[in-house]
């Protein structure tokens, strides 16, 4: 079949309108609007009832049994032909509502699907939702040491793929910010780490930035993501840990790198925290001073920072090889990139010439000298 040029190739289906704007999925939608700049891509995201109890039922009902029920998402088919069906999901749960599109599977040439949290030891329970996997073509993780046990599962369909950042909107070239804030903490956190830093700043005067409510969602995602970027390269220092790194009764011994590290690498803030030792963060971030090591739950953050800082030029150092690696590695293009080799597709000229503006960028970065200001507070 021959495709107009002006035909979308791409079938994106979002679950941006389907859910509560959780602020992990934001991350997902940034995914999805990169996509959409640099391919031909028609996005699909019907909206739900939040008042209806139909998705808490079909989700009950799949739990315990292989019955799939429509969680009450209204749309009608698929009008078209794709080349590509592709699927951002948060967790195996999210695969509910897009069995529940009419035929998305016959229209659709290859399909594929990304889930950020699949943990080994939740895969039994998931196993009902994991069944509906077997309709696609590939099934793209973000936690390399889940891949095995999916494919035992599901046949060897199931490939590892890091998380990525829009690296563009964190990059903080070609005029970097003063980086006011001093320690820049989100999300998931050490009690006694946290204690200690509240120490600090009320005792040395840091600016010490940190979550003061739980937030379950937040109001608009794209704006969320842009006032992380600009907090984060106005930041200093960036606690980082590994996914779930608190709840071992979840992630069992698994050790996987969240997306907090891809962030904060793109922002040319210094991680501190625990290094992922899982044979994969070694070679994601393999360039001298990528991270601080702190073990989770230490009080000695204080002592880590202070011994780094003795030497001005490897901060500064640091900070322009982080952002620079990041361009060149770590941008959504790539990974967009990735994902159109496993289907077989050839890049649109919109990726390359992102691939372009990123090298230009990241060549600022090596290239441009700090302000002296930068990195005071």
């Amino acid at each position: 079949m021959v495709r107009e040029s002006n035909e979308p190739r791409v079938l994106i289906f979002s679950q941006r309108n389907l859910i509560r704007k959780n602020p992990f999925r934001c991350a997902h939608f940034e995914f999805e609007d990169t996509i959409s700049q640099i391919d031909a891509v028609e996005l699909l995201a019907p909206p739900i009832d939040p008042f209806s109890s139909r998705q808490k039922f079909a989700k009950q009902i799949a739990y315990h049994t292989p019955i799939a029920l429509n969680p009450g998402i209204k749309t009608g088919p698929l009008k078209r032909h794709y080349d590509l069906f592709l699927s951002v999901c948060g967790d195996p749960t999210d695969l509910l509502r897009i069995n529940a599109i009419p035929g998305w599977r016959e229209n659709c040439k290859t399909a594929v699907c990304l889930i950020d949290e699949v943990w080994v030891r939740q895969m039994s329970a998931y196993r009902n939702f994991l069944d509906m996997l077997k309709k696609f073509d590939f099934v793209i993780l973000y936690y390399s040491q889940s891949v095995k046990h999916l494919n035992e599962r599901i046949g060897s369909k199931c490939v590892f793929m890091p998380p990525g950042v829009d690296a563009i909107r964190f990059c903080p070239y070609p005029d970097p910010p003063h980086r006011v804030v001093d320690i820049y903490s989100i999300g998931r956190r050490s009690e006694k780490t946290h204690r200690k830093l509240l120490k600090m700043a009320a005792e040395n005067g840091i600016f010490y930035l940190h979550d003061s409510v739980a937030a379950d969602q937040v109001l608009s995602a794209a704006e969320h993501r842009a006032l992380f970027a600009n907090v984060a390269k106005r930041s200093r220092y960036f606690i980082v840990n590994p996914g779930l790194i608190d709840r071992p009764d979840i992630r069992g011994g698994q050790i996987e790198i969240g997306s907090r590290y891809f962030e904060a690498t793109a922002s040319g803030t210094i991680m501190v925290g625990e290094r992922p030792n899982n044979g994969e963060f070694e070679k994601l971030f393999d360039w001298p001073d990528a991270l601080i090591d702190l073990p989770y739950d230490s009080s000695e953050i204080d002592q880590a920072i202070h011994q780094f800082e003795k030497e001005p030029e490897r901060e500064e150092k640091s900070r322009r090889t982080s952002v620079s690696q990041s361009l060149l590695r770590h941008d959504w293009a790539y990974r967009w990139e990735t994902i159109l080799k496993l289907a077989g597709l050839e890049p649109a000229p919109e990726l390359l010439q992102r691939k372009d503006h990123l090298r230009n960028l990241a060549q600022a970065a090596l290239q441009d000298k700090l302000p002296a200001t930068l990195g005071t507070s």
